[in-house]
């Protein structure tokens, strides 16, 4: 049986925005030397822009926040809480196999944890 509420699209596409806002912040402002060492980047590597990388970046963040929405409607912030959890860990452990040091691996879970909250955040606010 489906909740009547309907999904707050606005909240979904504002979540993906700051979310993808507080990735340039936290990678590039915020951690960017011990990431990118941790990940064996050089200063070169990070000039490039990946736009694949970047494509599945937005997408990822707008199923993670199709999904927090949907826990929104139906006043399951658990479950989006164990969403958040899980995808972190994931992202943790594909970091771990692509032999990062535990510092970017960190970083990158922290990552998730950080756009998780936002996108909490934007379905609170609107």
């Amino acid at each position: 049986m489906t909740d009547p509420t309907p999904l707050n699209w606005l909240a979904v596409i504002v979540g993906v925005i700051v979310a993808f806002g507080g990735g340039w912040l936290w990678y590039g402002r915020l951690f960017t030397k011990a990431w990118a060492e941790g990940s064996r980047l050089t200063e070169e590597d990070g000039q490039q822009m990946p736009m694949m990388a970047m494509g599945l970046q937005v997408l990822g963040l707008f199923l993670l926040a199709l999904v927090i929405g949907v826990t929104a409607q139906n006043n399951a912030l658990g479950t989006a809480i164990l969403a958040i959890l899980a995808t972190s860990v994931l992202v943790m452990s594909g970091g771990g196999f692509s032999k990062k040091n535990t510092t970017a691996v960190l970083i990158d879970g922290g990552y998730i944890v950080m756009a998780g909250v936002l996108m909490i955040l934007a379905q609170g606010i609107f």
